[in-house]
């Protein structure tokens, strides 16, 4: 027996369970978005951070990674119990095929599992659809929680993208206003005379070791 789960988010550079397989790869007509709420990691009830989900988009291409895990039905549904506390913000599963780094005209695995959200702000207490760049970019430049900052967050997923040699255009434009608003609420520059030069990551605090349960 075995299980097939779509990273995208956090899980790209830190799965936090056992797995047998990985292969870099995307899906289609799915694309990366920041519109889900985090109360408990990232964020906190009052002040939620914003992480990403899924949105279905046809032509679209998401890049990420697919795990494997091989094994009993014991092995497996350990594997899931973990996933599902883990991504608690998720209220469904989508079935993907997946397609891997090189070979985008036929799946190499289908019936891959991935985390995604329902879009409906009454329905599902944790979406909170897009915003305009700027608004979702202080908003995470300022919300933390238990796990950390929720700038740490998008940066992660920022370099994790660009170690598998698959750079998000939205994430990349999302990461870059970001860096703008820090630079702004730390006093650097006033918000009229903001530099078009990105600061390298360092000048942020990371977390010094893997955050072990994240979303």
């Amino acid at each position: 027996m075995e299980l097939w789960v779509f990273a995208y988010g956090s899980l790209v550079w830190n799965p936090g369970f056992d797995f047998d397989e990985r292969i870099i790869g995307c899906i289609k007509d799915y694309r990366r978005v920041f519109d889900l709420a985090c109360f408990d990691h990232r964020g906190t009830p009052d002040k939620p951070a914003r992480t990403c989900t899924l949105e279905a988009k046809e032509g679209a291409v998401c890049w990420g990674a697919a795990y494997c895990v091989r094994g009993d039905a014991e092995r497996l549904e350990e594997a899931m119990q973990y996933l599902r506390r883990r991504e608690c913000e998720y209220d469904n599963m989508a079935i993907v095929d997946f397609y891997k780094e090189g070979e985008t005209l036929k799946p190499a695995v289908t019936g891959v599992q991935v985390f995604v959200s329902t879009p409906d702000p009454v329905g599902n207490k944790y979406y909170l659809g897009p915003a305009p760049l700027e608004e979702m970019a202080m908003q995470i430049a300022t919300a933390t929680g238990p796990c950390g900052n929720n700038r740490d967050y998008l940066f992660l997923l920022e370099k994790a993208l660009s170690d598998i040699g698959h750079e998000d255009d939205y994430i990349t434009e999302l990461a870059k206003e970001v860096r703008k608003c820090l630079q702004i609420l730390q006093g650097s520059i006033s918000p009229s005379h903001i530099s078009r030069q990105i600061p390298s990551l360092h000048l942020f605090s990371l977390p010094e070791t893997p955050v072990a349960v994240d979303s």
